[in-house]
């Protein structure tokens, strides 16, 4: 019995971080209260483990009476007194008795009830193990998929990552590394459930603070920010250093810094502007390259009217409006964008728009901007497919023809 016994405690020490102390008094109070509900029916028992040897020994309590009604329970003062001469009426002795005197039943019925107890202490020990981890950024590997949810195994315990905190369109297999955010620790009656998240905007900022050391050591911070899993993120910096650019410190030498967390974030892009608390100077910021003109400010509702050149309506609004909502939730105003009216201008204004308008194709010549709206390509929308053959057909060079669809295709791939 005491090799079982000292063979789990040391199992449970080393395995499951529970200690010796507190599963030799879970062990101790288990095997008394099923002698006590067994063949020790009524009686008062303690059990004791010694720690090093894993040895027990059991007494009985009895009560010390001058009449003996159940011997299970009460001592004879007479019989009491000759190993204590000084007891007395009313107080308590302990006879010791054989631990096997507990019986089969008694430690079977404390099997389950260690088995029980060793349960509590790992679910206690999960909470206290993670609860000083909650809103940090944790790695683990998955392991399987329960009802919709995705079981990780973080070392010491599992967590779950449920549909409401992934990403559409990530998927992940049973194996595969993951980086998520603790999100919290849910207690529920089958104990305390660790939930993570990587849809949340502080797995994104979490991210930033990890990567970008000027936000570790509060150099640059992040003012605000706006996100939309899976699709962009926008992100407000500010310096508290002048010397230190908060954009350029985000993004690291040549972008490093940033592609890194994009990388993380399956290709989300991200644009990171400088904060303004003017919020119509942050407002420029977040729509670049779109200029917003005839601004009305209402401060009451806190909403900003303004309109966008029609060129620049598609860049401001972004897909299925997302860009709108974005700079919406990182203003903290509500937006309402219009058309601005045009006037008629004459051909060469015409062109020269349009070539001003190509121009938002970073890197493209101004001599071939030109003789691309000569030829009718008076917007980036216009290239919508449009391959290099189609360009070397209309006069332009194999390399010039395939220097623009790459540009064009950058253009639309940072547009979203």
């Amino acid at each position: 019995m005491s090799h079982e016994i000292l063979s789990v405690l040391e199992y449970m020490e080393k395995e499951k971080g529970i200690s010796r102390p507190d599963m030799i008094e879970a062990i101790s109070t288990a095997i008394a209260g099923a002698a006590q509900r067994g063949v020790g029916a009524g009686q008062d028992i303690r059990v004791e483990i010694n720690p090093k040897t894993g040895s027990l020994k059991a007494w009985t309590v009895l009560q010390v009476v001058d009449s003996v009604g159940d011997d299970d329970l009460e001592i004879h003062v007479e019989t009491a007194r000759q190993a204590n001469p000084n007891i007395q009426i009313g107080e308590t002795v302990e006879q010791e008795i054989d631990p096997a005197y507990l019986g089969r039943i008694a430690a079977q019925t404390a099997r389950q009830a260690i088995m029980q107890r060793i349960r509590q202490f790992e679910k206690d020990r999960i909470y206290d193990d993670y609860k000083d981890t909650v809103g940090d950024i944790v790695t683990g590997t998955v392991r399987r998929r329960e009802r919709g949810d995705l079981v990780v195994d973080l070392g010491k315990a599992e967590a779950i990552l449920p549909p409401r905190e992934r990403v559409s369109g990530e998927d992940y297999a049973p194996g595969e590394s993951i980086r998520c955010l603790l999100l919290k620790i849910e207690q529920t009656n089958r104990g305390p459930d660790i939930i993570l998240s990587r849809s949340n905007l502080n797995f994104v900022r979490r991210l930033f603070e990890l990567e970008v050391t000027e936000i570790a050591d509060g150099t640059v911070s992040i003012e605000a920010m706006a996100r939309e899993p899976g699709y962009r993120t926008k992100i407000a910096v500010n310096s508290n250093d002048p010397k230190v650019d908060p954009v350029g410190a985000c993004v690291g030498a040549r972008g490093a810094r940033v592609k890194t967390i994009v990388r993380e974030l399956g290709g989300e892009k991200i644009d990171i502007i400088r904060y303004y608390q003017d919020p119509l100077q942050l407002l420029e910021e977040a729509l670049k390259p779109a200029v917003p003109k005839n601004i009305n400010v209402n401060e009451g509702d806190r909403r900003i009217h303004f309109e966008v050149a029609e060129d620049d309506l598609s860049i401001a609004i972004g897909r299925r409006g997302f860009n709108a909502k974005l700079t919406s939730r990182l203003l903290g105003w509500k937006l309402d964008i219009g058309k601005e009216e045009k006037e008629a201008v004459g051909f060469d204004e015409k062109v020269a728009k349009a070539v001003q308008g190509l121009n938002a194709i970073s890197g493209l010549d101004p001599e071939v901007a030109s003789r691309l709206v000569a030829i009718g390509f008076a917007s980036p929308e216009v290239f919508e497919g449009v391959e290099a053959d189609d360009l070397i057909d209309a006069g332009f060079t194999p390399e010039e023809a395939t220097d623009v669809i790459t540009k064009v295709a950058v253009f639309f791939q940072q547009q979203g």
